[in-house]
């Protein structure tokens, strides 16, 4: 399988940064129009759900750090699932970055930022997408030359209509909603101007997991990879 990354089915072989670059051309948020958002509790489940994914038709990979076994989960599929873009989410400390970026993180999430966080993520050279909830976030990022961004709690925070009521005081800025999102509301996000793609984890069902059903997620995974506006295939 060729590599979502590489010059063949990108125009850009490597991702633009957060930064206040005018082209999208390769961007995370560009790669499918979902991004699943894994935790990982068993380190050995790692490498065949990513595999799974990927097959299914979504090759970005959140893998958040909400386990002791995430950096390694990160590590694994960076090394054994090489079609994979596999990315850390969950970032909260800006001394998370480095690490992650050594196992092999190709892209950083955050659900939240600071200016330092913002500046260890900056200074990593991997894209990233911090987070935000509030108009006033959505300016001072835009004010530091960051453009994409992650829209958490989607749902929560006001779900499609706040997301379209910002498009039109804020154009530049492009969103990865995630939170409260599935299979149904989905195509209502990703028919705005301002979303690139939604994350969500209703492709990885616990009792899938538990059964290491890894068929049923690489199925769902392709549900979800057909997704786009009008819930019609892209």
């Amino acid at each position: 399988m060729t590599s979502p990354l590489s010059p063949s089915a990108s125009p850009s072989p490597s991702f633009p940064s957060g930064s206040a670059s005018g082209s999208v051309s390769g961007s995370v948020l560009d790669l499918a129009p979902v991004v699943p958002v894994v935790v990982v509790h068993d380190l050995a489940d790692a490498v065949p759900l990513a595999r799974a994914l990927v097959a299914g038709g979504l090759p970005a990979i959140e893998v958040t750090l909400r386990t002791p076994v995430a950096v390694e989960a990160i590590r694994a599929v960076a090394r054994e699932v090489p079609e994979a873009v596999v990315g850390a989410g969950t970032l909260v400390k800006p001394d998370q970055v480095d690490e992650v970026v050594a196992a092999g993180a190709r892209f950083l999430v955050s659900p939240g930022w600071t200016d330092t966080l913002l500046a260890a993520m900056r200074g990593s050279g991997v894209p990233f997408l911090p987070g935000v909830s509030t108009t006033s976030e959505v300016v001072a990022l835009l004010e530091r030359g960051v453009r994409e961004m992650k829209f958490f709690p989607a749902e929560a925070a006001g779900g499609t209509a706040y997301l379209r009521a910002l498009a039109g005081p804020l154009p530049q800025a492009r969103f990865c909603p995630t939170g409260g999102i599935g299979p149904a509301s989905a195509p209502e996000y990703l028919a705005l101007p301002n979303v690139g793609c939604v994350g969500g984890s209703w492709m990885l069902p616990a009792d899938a997991i538990a059964d290491r059903d890894w068929g049923r997620v690489e199925a769902l995974a392709r549900s979800a990879a057909a997704l786009s506006a009008g819930g019609t295939c892209r």
